[in-house]
């Protein structure tokens, strides 16, 4: 079992990054994918790197979009379910390449299929989210910041 205590608060040591940080997430949240799909891609891509803080927020997160319990509960098994869409299926499909770089790759298959349902846009910002939620991942994760039920993406983005 591993211990939990926290370790170091990066919020505090390094402000101005997290700032920087925090630049990328809000462009993914006023971007073009929606705040459920958005939602799904940051807890997959959390579950995959064992992000308890952002696994719980990013459910949480979801939970306000108004995504079932059902559908939150089946994210790290989406393949087996009927539960997501076409264009989520792609979206979980491209997050845990993404996530998972050095076991995975981006074929052509993905590629044309992505974006073909994204667009050019939308599956830069699609990658730009995955990119950032990796990046919060490898900060909470040897940091070891706990999960925090009340906090949520958009009242840390105010905050911030």
């Amino acid at each position: 079992m591993t211990n939990m205590k926290p370790r170091l608060s990066h919020f505090a040591a390094a402000p101005e990054g997290v700032q920087a940080l925090m630049a990328f997430s809000r462009y993914s949240a006023e971007g073009s994918l929606d705040e459920k799909l958005l939602a799904l891609i940051d807890l997959r891509a959390s579950q995959m790197n064992g992000c308890a803080f952002c696994a719980v927020l990013h459910a949480n997160d979801a939970r306000d979009a108004g995504e079932s319990e059902d559908r939150l509960t089946a994210v790290s098994v989406w393949r087996d379910t009927p539960w997501f869409s076409k264009r989520e299926r792609i979206a979980l499909e491209w997050t845990e390449r993404l996530t998972d770089l050095v076991h995975s790759e981006i074929d052509d298959e993905l590629y044309e299929s992505a974006l073909a349902e994204f667009g050019e846009r939308g599956l830069t910002d699609l990658t730009i989210a995955v990119a950032t939620i990796n990046a919060w991942n490898r900060l909470n994760v040897p940091f070891r910041t706990p999960p925090d039920p009340k906090f949520r993406s958009k009242s840390l983005a105010m905050r911030r």
